[in-house]
């Protein structure tokens, strides 16, 4: 009787206490184990397994390769040419400070622009994050037009306010191949995209920083490529001086293939982590107290929207509400729970691929 002339707003915090609103909907029957319908042939723990080495591969090959590589270029001899002499070495301050300018001008820019383009300033980003889904077609061609227009336009003022020739375009050194100065393209690259699609495309807690990562990808891509290709890992980039100075070297066609490859290979790692839910295999590593607090997964995570971010704003609301309709007031309420400890689960989505799939389970016979 209460409960009809209550507030509209109190008669709904009042339904909604009658059944629990955070139930989990996918509590699995002890007979029953739940599995994506795509990796039904494998258990939960066999996939987390594999995407966790997978993550680890990809990872420390990376890593790897880049420090591998810079090592490469410190310790680098000077090659012979045809007719016995030797070229120049690399300058190791040289190389320092063109990777710096680069990482640099990249986070800076890219943190400036982000609210308004995006930030991409790279065809192959842009072709990266279309294949993914995360830049509409019409978006990705009309910046894409913007970047090369622009990259002209940058190598074109610079030279023309120094005094000194235009020496910026990229170009194959060190004794290297068209075909490794290809392949060191694709790597590095892929390097950078996939970093791109990990800190800005993923939403996460540190998403405002994804340019500062961004940045120190480039940097350290840089320090790798600039003395063996001149580490272009972007079209624009060797298209712009190229245009202005009336240079394309008959290998041209590497800083713009090799980075494509690149984006390729990110975007099928990128694409392989998610269809596999990566986000079940290690959650909650970025976040703060206060979400691990409403953070209640299910014993076996299977789809990455169980153990997505808890909503605190919305727990909050729902908290304050229930108060109103307790007749307590919200700092009671909020000191309750605070000296209880208790902590409730919060609503989690389900997934129309989830399957349940029958098990052998002993029970103990009663006697």
């Amino acid at each position: 009787m209460a409960r009809n002339i209550l507030p509209f707003h109190k008669k709904d915090a009042e339904a909604k206490s009658e059944k629990p609103a955070y139930a989990h909907p996918h509590t699995p029957h002890a007979h029953k184990e739940r599995r994506l319908e795509r990796f039904a042939f494998a258990p939960n723990w066999v996939r987390n397994e594999f995407i966790a080495w997978m993550g680890e591969f990809g990872g420390t090959f990376m890593f790897l390769f880049m420090a591998f590589a810079a090592t490469q270029v410190a310790n680098a001899a000077a090659p012979a040419t045809a007719d016995g002499s030797l070229t120049q070495t690399p300058d190791s301050s040289n190389l320092l400070f063109i990777s710096l300018a680069f990482g640099f001008s990249l986070a800076v820019n890219a943190w400036a622009f982000f609210r308004i383009s995006g930030g991409l300033f790279n065809p192959v980003v842009t072709l990266g994050l279309y294949l993914i889904g995360a830049v509409k077609p019409v978006r990705a061609v009309s910046v894409f037009i913007a970047q090369i227009i622009a990259s002209i336009c940058a190598a074109g003022v610079v030279s023309a306010l120094f005094p000194s020739p235009m020496n910026v375009n990229t170009t194959l050194g060190g004794g290297t191949s068209i075909v490794q100065g290809l392949f060191i393209e694709m790597f590095l690259t892929a390097e950078l995209v996939f970093v791109i699609f990990m800190l800005a495309a993923e939403k996460h807690k540190a998403t405002y920083l994804a340019p500062v990562g961004i940045g120190l990808a480039l940097f350290v891509s840089e320090m790798t490529g600039v003395y063996f290709t001149g580490g272009s890992l972007n079209p624009a980039r060797s298209f712009g001086p190229a245009v202005v100075t009336h240079n394309f070297p008959g290998y041209h066609w590497i800083y713009w293939l090799g980075p494509v490859l690149g984006a390729l290979l990110a975007v099928g790692f990128y694409k392989m982590m998610k269809y596999s839910e990566y986000e079940t295999v290690n959650p909650g590593q970025d976040f703060d107290d206060h979400e691990m607090e409403l953070f209640d997964p299910p014993d076996e995570a299977v789809t990455g929207e169980e153990v997505r971010r808890p909503n605190v704003a919305a727990e909050t609301s729902e908290q304050a509400i229930q108060a109103v309709v307790n007749g307590e007031s919200l700092s009671v309420n909020a000191s309750r729970r605070s000296r209880t400890g208790s902590k409730t689960s919060r609503t989690i989505g389900g997934s129309d691929d989830v399957i349940e799939i029958e098990t052998e389970k002993k029970h103990p016979s009663n006697s």
